[in-house]
Formats: C-alpha cells, structure tokens, sequence
C-alpha cells in the first residue's frame, strides 16, 4: 500500500483555461510500490483511469510471460485512488480467434458517450500473422466496465498511410459537443542511420469520429500533427499520447525520448495544428532512486481529475529497455502547487 501523503495538493477549476503550471510538478504516490503490478517477467502496463460516480476504474493490460496481452479492469475509491481491488473476473478480454488482434489486445481506453449513454473502449490489437503491426479496435458496454463487446472483428484505426507503417494505435480520446477526438502514435520503420536509437520513428497522429458512431473515425489531412517540442528531451521520439480538454485548450501529454531516457513531457493546442510547450518541460522524470521500480522510463501519462485535483498514471521501466528482460508496471502521482 502506498504511504499516506499530507501535502497540499494543486485545485483547478476545469471550467476554466488550465495554466501550463497545473502540470509542472508532479508527486508519485506509489513511491515505495506500484498501483498496478505483476510479477515479472509479466507487465503491468498500458492503464487508463475513468471516474464513475465515487468508484475510479483502471483499465489496463497485462503483458504475460508468455509475450502476449490481455485486458484487466480493476477498481478504487475516489477517496483513495491507490487502494485498488482487482476484478475477479480478469483477464476481462484476450484475443480474437481472428482477424487483427488475434494475437494480443493491449492499451485499452474507456469512455463514456453521452449521445446514447453507453460506454466504450478504443484499444491497440495485434494479429497473429503479423504481430509487428498495431491497429486500433472498439468495444461497447453498458456500464459495467470489466464486461465488453467488440463492435466488430476488423479495426477501426487501420494502418493506411506511410507514416504508419507499422501502426496506428495507443489511441487516448476526449469528447467535445458531439465530436470524438482522438490522439494516437503512427509508426515506421527506422531508418538504418537511426536503428541504434529506437527500432521504428513514433509520432502524433489525430482523428475523430462522431458521437453518433464512434467506429466511424477519420484520419486529420495533416497527419503525423506532433513529433517534437523543438527541445533536446524529445529530439528522438514522442509516443503514446494522452488528451485532456479544458475551455479553451486540448491539452496532450506524452512520452518524449532524448535518445537515452523515456519522460514525461505536455503541449496543448486549440487546432491540432500549431503546439505551445509547457516551459516546465519535461514535467515528470524517472525517479531519482535508482533501486527504484521507476527509475528507468516512463510512458503512458494519463492525467485525470478527481473532486478538482489532477492525478497521473503512468507506466514505469526498471532494466535496459522496453523488453522482454525489462519490469514495466504502473504508477499513480498527483499535481502538487509550484
């Protein structure tokens, strides 16, 4: 169980424009242990966070011994987002038996759709044949988040177009009147030159969808929209973005890479065309401990509010690498005043 924090935390009311120092500095809570955990070689990771009533939900996915994944659903009070319950029922989806995530169903993404009050989840399926591409599926539910269905057997993120190759997945959503907005990370091969520094070339992508028909996506014209602040700590790459809307602003926070080191950067856009970065950049970093579960990498930086306060999960990397050698399991911090 994670230590009890008294310190004042940052309040913001979401009905206005969020300044960049909302997200400056963020405070783990699970210091000493991780929120979400498997034993490794197994992963716990790829987790999104949704607020239903007093009960936060945490979709994540497990990444077995055996190489595949499969999707979890566990649960905690508002009251104290840390002390999680893990459904009985998990693992709450594994792999079709064909079709593109015959091999692994990974990055799940809840939301709630308030054109016909139902719940769904956009999430990264791989098929068997060709485990190296990463499409983007669909799942409707009625309101009990560890029960799903597919809407249907094939993606509704496909790969199409040249700057993703080798996907169009970690899809992260936010609804606005009656428009799904969707960021997620197009990727392609690295080129030979750049293979020592990253095995393929991640970017930014966005598309929406109505909310009428959330299978229904199209992909922005000016796709990759993101693949650098400009600034050294994302030179080399930037992946598996996250999307938060205040009044006036899309804010999207994401992994940056330096060519060494993972971390946790933020931008925000009104147009998905032009980007101002968070001059408190990068916001969240490995921790300092290097005995630490997290002292290697981070990725996967949802933010989400409880009662006015912003929380962060996150996934974690202690060893070498995103690889199979390496721990990855899942962290919770929380917006602290600067």
């Amino acid at each position: 169980m994670p230590e009890d924090d008294t310190k004042e935390v940052m309040e913001i009311n979401t009905t206005d424009s969020i300044p960049f120092e909302a997200f400056a500095c963020f405070e783990r809570i699970t210091t000493k242990e991780p929120l979400l955990y498997c034993e490794p070689p197994a992963w716990a990771a790829a987790a999104h966070a949704i607020v239903v009533e007093d009960t936060v939900h945490y979709l994540w996915a497990e990444k077995k011994a055996e190489d595949f994944w499969v999707h979890m659903h566990s649960f905690a009070p508002v009251s104290d987002p840390a002390k999680v319950t893990h459904d009985s029922r998990n693992p709450i989806l594994q792999a079709s038996l064909r079709g593109f995530d015959s091999r692994d169903v990974e990055y799940p993404f809840p939301f709630f759709n308030p054109a016909d009050g139902r719940y769904y989840m956009y999430y990264l399926g791989k098929e068997l044949e060709k485990p190296g591409r990463k499409q983007t599926g669909l799942l409707v539910g009625d309101g009990d988040l560890g029960q799903w269905t597919r809407v249907s057997d094939g993606p509704v993120v496909a790969i199409e177009k040249p700057y993703e190759k080798h996907g169009c997945s970690h899809p992260s959503v936010v609804v606005v009147d009656d428009t799904i907005h969707m960021v997620y990370t197009g990727e392609v091969p690295a080129p030979p030159e750049r293979r020592e520094i990253l095995y393929n070339v991640p970017t930014i992508c966005h598309a929406t969808a109505p909310t009428s028909n959330p299978a229904q996506v199209s992909k922005n014209p000016a796709n990759p929209i993101f693949s650098s602040s400009g600034q050294a700590w994302d030179c080399k790459g930037v992946r598996e973005a996250e999307i938060l809307r205040d009044t006036d602003y899309f804010h999207i926070f994401y992994g940056g890479y330096d060519g060494s080191v993972w971390a946790i950067g933020h931008v925000r856009t009104r147009d998905f065309h032009s980007f101002e970065p968070n001059p408190h950049n990068p916001i969240f970093t490995p921790s300092s401990d290097p005995e630490a579960w997290d002292s290697d990498g981070l990725l996967t930086p949802q933010v989400f509010t409880i009662n006015g306060v912003y929380y962060m999960i996150y996934a974690g990397l202690k060893g070498s690498g995103w690889n199979r050698v390496s721990a990855v399991q899942t962290g919770l911090a929380v917006a602290k005043p600067t």
